[in-house]
């Protein structure tokens, strides 16, 4: 479905895990489409997800082992039911909470029930699983073999595996996928599920005009698919190991800075290949979305390079990113690029020229825009600019109620607590819903919302706290929670700040 970025509309922030459902979390099943249906029905023309990828080695969407496979957790078990690949008890009796993602109980639940239906598809596979696993053959022969190999590896990070493992010799690599050729039809059989559950998601939300944002992070993991696969890409030593990891240095969110460990790209490798390892990439993700936030945007001009062995990322050093040159490649290959820039943080004027020159808009977080120092007002919302993405918060943030609730915990905070009240003209009773007003009657061409703020919950429903390495991602929507009331309440007001169509 072909959208514009430029054009003033709105829309909501909910990860597809966040959805309710009975298998531990939500997926691309039946309240996915439920959902869909229900924005519509709100008025609402976007729907932003975090990434789908497989996350690696724990919770994070943020950390996978693949920047092109799809996430197996969401692949839906009432639909492989309806499939006739699943009996009724396969799905029945779960004993998962509902409320919370408990992501070890639910992968372990998932996974089993995924094997079982691979082992009643095998027997005769459609032409279609064939067709498909040959059209993704540039990602998913190494992925499924990637998958494979870590299973039989005791899960050991790739570049632990024996050296013609590591180093990839065409021999090893086709006596390898022969060796682990059923291990390797499951994790094809899983991509060619979540294709096909997605594709039907997609349909349905064209069909109620409700285009899908991504979210593309800058960097991969190590213990990936794609640096197995591309290791001259990425800055390793001889035996496969990162020489230097990214980060962010000392910020809002950390005093020691954001130490994520992903591995960092040798861009002068990617330019002599003409970009085209990121060029597949974002094609595989338009195939998916009608636009992407690009994660860290920042870091395509400049980026934190920290050396592998330091624990935080207080010592490190600006790099220069790829700039203008890459996201010109990018362009001429596929055309005009449906970005949201993730321009948070440090944002310097070459930032803003970067973005500007190729009309992706910004971000602006009204959480980050209220402050009593009157030498701030430029980060008001009243200054706000049209190329502009407006949030109450993020996936990072905490909910607006959280936000709010911790504002006068201190005498500096108290000072900015009152400053909220005075320039939204509220007790704060419904603070949630007084920023979302504001964010739907600001100027900034998109207003996106997460769910959460809908419903005015508290710190407890935040999806991410950055640098806490337990209990994040777990959030879910309870069911039945966006009800008619608040439809027509989001729907009204996206239809008198001129967001929707009256």
């Amino acid at each position: 479905m072909a959208i514009s970025l430029q054009e003033r509309t709105c829309g909501l922030l909910l990860h597809p895990t966040s959805l309710p459902g009975p298998h531990g979390c939500g997926d691309l099943g039946p309240a996915a489409h439920a959902f869909a249906d229900w924005a519509a029905d709100a008025g609402q023309r976007l729907w932003q997800m975090l990434p789908v990828v497989p996350p690696a080695g724990g919770s994070s969407p943020y950390q996978s082992n693949s920047a092109f496979a799809g996430s197996p957790w969401l692949v839906s078990l009432e639909v492989l039911h309806q499939e006739g690949l699943l009996s009724p008890g396969d799905i029945e009796g779960a004993s998962l909470p509902e409320d919370r993602v408990d992501f070890a109980a639910t992968e372990r639940f998932r996974e089993e029930r995924l094997r079982r239906a691979f082992e009643a598809f095998r027997t005769s596979p459609p032409e279609a699983f064939f067709a498909f696993c040959t059209r993704e053959r540039a990602w998913l022969d190494d992925f499924a073999l990637y998958c494979a190999l870590k299973k039989a590896h005791n899960n050991q990070a790739w570049s632990r595996w024996p050296r013609p493992l590591r180093e990839r010799p065409p021999e090893a690599l086709r006596q390898a996928a022969e060796d682990h050729k059923t291990e390797v039809r499951f994790h094809q059989f899983v991509q060619y599920q979540f294709h096909r559950q997605w594709s039907a998601l997609r349909k349905r939300c064209a069909e109620r005009r409700l285009a899908l944002i991504g979210d593309i992070p800058i960097f991969v993991g190590h213990d990936s698919a794609d640096v197995w696969q591309n290791p001259g890409l990425f800055f390793l030593d001889a035996d496969g190991e990162p020489t230097v990891v990214a980060g962010v240095p000392p910020d809002y969110f950390s005093e020691t800075g954001q130490r994520w460990g992903n591995v960092l790209y040798r861009w002068d490798v990617h330019r002599a290949q003409g970009y085209a390892w990121w060029i597949a990439r974002f094609r595989s993700m338009l195939e998916k979305f009608d636009a992407v936030r690009v994660d860290h945007f920042i870091g395509f001009h400049r980026y934190w390079e920290i050396e592998a062995s330091c624990p935080t990322a207080v010592d490190g050093r600006y790099r220069p990113g790829p700039g203008a040159p890459f996201f010109q490649a990018i362009e001429d290959a596929l055309g005009p690029m449906p970005i949201i820039a993730e321009d948070l943080g440090v944002v310097t004027p070459e930032v803003d020229a970067l973005r500007a020159r190729f009309r992706f808009p910004g971000m602006k977080v009204l959480q980050f825009s209220f402050t009593s120092d009157p030498k701030a007002r430029h980060i008001l919302p009243f200054s706000f600019s049209r190329d502009l993405a407006v949030y109450t918060g993020t996936h990072d943030n905490n909910t607006t109620r959280g936000w709010f609730d911790e504002l006068g915990a201190t005498p500096s905070t108290a000072q900015d607590r009152a400053f909220v009240l005075d320039y939204l003209g509220t007790t704060g009773d419904q603070i949630h819903w007084d920023l979302i007003r504001l964010a739907h009657q600001s100027p900034a061409d998109l207003a996106i919302l997460p769910v959460q703020d809908l419903l005015g919950l508290g710190a407890s429903a935040r999806m991410n706290t950055p640098g806490v390495a337990e209990g994040n991602w777990s959030y879910r929507l309870r069911n039945g929670a966006l009800d008619e009331g608040i439809c027509r309440r989001l729907k009204r007001l996206s239809e008198v700040c001129g967001r929707t169509r009256l």
